[in-house]
């Protein structure tokens, strides 16, 4: 099974002045405007690319894990992953050298070291963990909360 979507932008301007206008040709989120500023100083409404990619990573990590929840015959009853994705600048270029995820985790049935496992399990079957793997360091907190 291949499955294939797309994104583009229309950049406008050089790097410091222009910007960029997101369009997801699912049609499941609005075009987003993006400019250096919003990513490199404060947001101001706008995206930027590392906080695609932690939405990107924060929504497959939460897919992963319920599956193996479910799988492991402990359905989640609900999952808040918060994904962060750090920029730094490493020598003389920008690099994303970091990705945090953090799950909150109400799951009837699991106990702390099972919800663990199955947490450490999703993030190494992960699609987005693997592909940023060997190039950006991830870590991982997971916590069992009460419902």
């Amino acid at each position: 099974m291949t499955v294939e979507r797309t994104a583009k932008v229309k950049w406008t301007g050089d790097l410091i002045r222009g910007a960029g206008n997101l369009h997801f040709n699912s049609g499941a989120i609005g075009d987003s405007p993006v400019t250096w500023a919003s990513r490199t100083e404060t947001p101001g409404g706008k995206t930027s690319p590392e906080e695609l990619l932690a939405a990107a990573h924060a929504s497959c990590f939460s897919m992963a894990l319920s599956a193996g929840l479910a799988r492991a015959k402990t359905p989640p009853k609900e999952l808040e992953v918060t994904a962060t994705c750090v920029l730094d600048k490493v020598e003389n270029a920008f690099r994303i050298t970091e990705m945090r995820l953090e799950v909150a985790g109400v799951v009837p049935g699991a106990t702390d070291e099972s919800f663990q496992q199955q947490a450490e399990t999703a993030e190494k079957g992960c699609p987005i963990s693997n592909a940023l793997k060997g190039n950006v360091k991830i870590s991982l907190k997971a916590a069992l909360v009460s419902s």
